[in-house]
């Protein structure tokens, strides 16, 4: 399947009505056609790995044809440059998503890109460094507990950001690093509680919502598990 036949595809899957129901939940409907990821998953899987096919479909600057570029690329083919570059055109919270926990949490760069794009002042591109975080902590399974430490420094610089797609994301961050095994959930909380204690509306919501879920006898009960199966 080349690339004039995914588009034709992509616009014979158009759903309007589901870009309203989308633009409710804050996803851009700016050339979008409303295509459930639930279908544009299992349309990656058909057409199979592709970088050049992905860096294709992203140029396009169709919001389905660039979360499609998300599943198809190969991580070992993407480039720092690229990351940088696609970074610079998220403008909507799931294409940042998808990008950083489908592909670029699988590339070398993804820790480095973490600190730079935490530095940086555009929403999506500071929302990306803790998406990636959060992609990480469950995709990286050769990563020591020291890598996700060296990381909650950032979450506690940046708990303040009051814009909500930034600290939704550094929440996200947070919590999935604290899920992943019983020794991260204590260093999390101890830095959730330093969070609070911070005179933020965003630290003290991003705080307690952490201290909340990863307290939770459902993700205690999931990490006492995990400590019996080593």
């Amino acid at each position: 399947m080349d690339y004039n036949e995914i588009i034709k595809q992509l616009h014979s899957m158009a759903n309007p009505e589901n870009v309203k129901g989308m633009t409710h939940y804050g996803i851009n409907p700016h050339n979008n056609l409303g295509i459930s990821i639930y279908h544009l998953r299992p349309l990656g899987k058909q057409i199979g790995t592709n970088h050049t096919l992905a860096l294709q479909l992203w140029d396009s600057q169709i919001h389905d044809a660039r979360l499609l570029a998300c599943f198809i690329d190969d991580p070992a083919q993407v480039t720092s440059g690229q990351m940088d570059s696609w970074a610079e055109d998220f403008d909507s919270w799931d294409i940042c998503d998808q990008a950083c926990t489908s592909l670029f949490d699988r590339t070398p760069f993804a820790y480095d890109k973490v600190f730079q794009w935490a530095a940086k002042e555009k929403e999506f591109i500071k929302r990306a460094a803790f998406s990636l975080i959060a992609g990480l902590a469950v995709h990286d399974k050769n990563a020591t507990d020291q890598d996700f430490e060296d990381l909650l420094s950032l979450c506690i610089t940046h708990a303040t950001d009051e814009r909500n797609y930034v600290n939704k994301a550094v929440n996200w961050a947070l919590r999935n690093i604290g899920k992943r095994n019983s020794s991260l959930n204590k260093k999390v909380l101890k830095t959730a509680e330093k969070i609070k204690k911070i005179d933020s509306k965003s630290a003290r919501w991003i705080a307690s919502d952490t201290l909340r879920e990863l307290t939770s006898s459902k993700i205690q009960e999931k990490l006492e598990r995990k400590k019996k199966k080593k």
